[in-house]
């Protein structure tokens, strides 16, 4: 059976990336891949509480540290000129590339990308918008699967190819978030109430 989050073409017809935005600036999960619109479809109820309480922790701490700015989906991110036009589940861009941000994307890798992923997206996630984010730039990426209860963390090395980050006695802190740690169990279900962790965190 397809997973909730499984995509499909809604649209067969080739399009400039611009005709896109116009088209679907809405509230429309939709990616933008090879010319042609991709709609993805709609999250379980555990998915949709994981990235309420990311998005949220993510949001609160820059917000709070004046770091820069957090995006959530279905705002859209192109990592470069030939680069699909995807809409990740969160990032943060660093306040002095705020200028990056435009009216209805993001035009250029973002600092740091959020996906939350299951079995419908898993190869997605993991293989195909990996590739495209490391080679896109996005400096750190986090791949947080809601079935198999895992958090893998990967930065741009040296070499421009991620690695895997450590976790430390269950937590993780971020290379490009100054400052910011998280408990890999709060990326479990279920999640402790917001002001609990953010009460640690700031």
């Amino acid at each position: 059976m397809p997973s909730a989050r499984a995509h499909s073409k809604t649209r067969r017809r080739r399009m400039p990336y611009r005709e896109f935005l116009r088209l679907e600036g809405d509230d429309a999960h939709t990616e933008w891949v090879d010319g042609e619109v991709v709609r993805m479809a709609g999250v379980t109820s555990e998915e949709n509480q994981l990235m309420g309480f990311v998005g949220s922790v993510l949001f609160a701490f820059v917000q709070a540290r004046g770091l820069g700015t957090v995006r959530r989906r279905p705002f859209q991110m192109k990592c470069g000129p030939d680069a699909p036009g995807r809409a990740p589940d969160a990032f943060f861009v660093r306040a002095a590339r705020r200028r990056k941000l435009k009216k209805f994307y993001m035009d250029g890798p973002a600092d740091l990308v959020v996906e939350i992923s299951n079995i419908g997206t898993r190869r997605l996630d993991r293989e195909i918008k990996y590739r495209e984010y490391e080679a896109g730039g996005v400096r750190e990426y986090w791949i947080i699967d809601s079935e198999r209860r895992r958090a893998e963390f990967f930065a741009l090395g040296p070499d421009r190819s991620y690695v895997l980050l450590p976790v430390d006695g269950g937590i993780f802190r971020s290379h490009v978030v100054e400052g910011l740690w998280l408990r890999t169990e709060w990326l479990r279900m279920p999640q402790p109430p917001l002001l609990e962790a953010m009460k640690e965190l700031l």
